[in-house]
């Protein structure tokens, strides 16, 4: 049945209010904000998917096999928990020593600890954190600078290699036919403790090391156990910049999801079917894309062909309408 004009304008304004729309699949929907991987909840300012969290953790935690994973230039880390009170991370590298096993290779053993430039001031070991490099050449960057028997080594938090050399790893290691070292005050040592701060990467190849350990404590270590009472494993703490906590706060206040821009970066509060540069409260900051949408395009077309209605023949107006239409619905796919 042809359409009478009023009809076919009516129904291309309808077409053009509709391809005019903001595209709203773009929001992140705030149910997939908070998730869980095995039994870890991953919540803000961690996040699984894109758009979820702080910009500052984007592209780092991953669930496989309901295993979360924490990925950093330097490899891949199991994460065994997510501490939100205190703000901390404790990672676990398979490849890593500890007080049973020493696990050393001349091409160098485990992934050690390497954040990117741009995520460094959101993620770092934590300052009670000891790194523990084994076999290290005496070129090694690390003892570059200091005389002999002044090198960077350092108790770190009442841990350090003297206690670490009370292992029942090293007898192990040692019964395989390998040369004990002429004491523990050789240079170079056949181990190191440092703290983070002291080399702010702990890349164990560029190191020239054969391996790494690394313990942790979360209170004061207790002397009578030695090494073998020590946590093992990387404990990182992260922390967000002074001005997000408000902004957060707001966006949580009003029932948002505190979360970023995926091109910019920038904070955004998701507040369901629209996001917002403040909180959920406030419609008029709404955060709208940078370039225009494919829709706003069609929608021109459409007011071009209503405005030509009156002088255009209503059945070539119709043949029109469906080749738009198809446009108007592949630009918003």
């Amino acid at each position: 049945m042809a359409l009478s004009r009023p009809h076919l304008a009516a129904l291309l304004a309808l077409c053009a209010f509709a391809m005019a729309r903001p595209a709203v699949g773009a929001n992140v929907s705030i149910t997939t904000c908070r998730s869980f991987c095995g039994n870890i909840t991953v919540d803000y300012p961690f996040a699984l998917h894109p758009g979820c969290g702080h910009a500052g953790f984007r592209d780092l935690l991953f669930c496989i096999d309901r295993v979360l994973m924490l990925h950093l230039p330097s490899g891949s880390y199991r994460v065994l928990d997510i501490d939100y009170a205190y703000r901390g991370l404790t990672l676990h590298d398979p490849a890593m020593s500890d007080c049973r096993a020493i696990d050393r290779s001349p091409a160098g053993r485990g992934n050690g600890f390497v954040v990117e430039p741009w995520r460094a001031p959101f993620l770092a070991p934590d300052p009670d954190n000891v790194f523990l490099l084994l076999g290290c050449r005496a070129g090694s960057p690390l003892f570059q600078g200091f005389p002999d028997r002044h090198l960077p080594c350092r108790n770190v938090s009442g841990m350090g290699c003297a206690d670490y050399y009370g292992c029942p790893a090293w007898d192990d290691y040692y019964d395989d036919g390998r040369r004990r070292p002429s004491g523990a005050t050789a240079v170079p040592p056949e181990c190191c403790a440092v703290s983070w701060g002291a080399i702010r990467a702990v890349n164990v190849s560029r190191l020239q090391c054969e391996g790494y350990s690394s313990a942790y404590s979360l209170a004061p270590v207790r002397a009578a156990e030695g090494a073998g009472g020590w946590a093992y494993g990387i404990r990182v703490a992260w922390q967000l910049p002074e001005a997000n906590r408000g902004f957060c706060g707001a966006c949580r206040a009003t029932g948002g999801v505190c979360g970023h821009d995926e091109g910019s970066h920038a904070d955004l509060c998701l507040c369901g079917d629209w996001n917002s540069t403040s909180n959920c409260d406030s419609s008029s900051d709404s955060a709208r894309p940078s370039a225009a949408e494919p829709g706003t395009a069609a929608a021109s077309l459409f007011l071009a062909l209503l405005v030509s209605v009156a002088d255009a023949d209503v059945a070539n107006v119709g043949a029109g309408l469906s080749s738009l239409w198809l446009y108007g619905s592949m630009a918003n796919m």
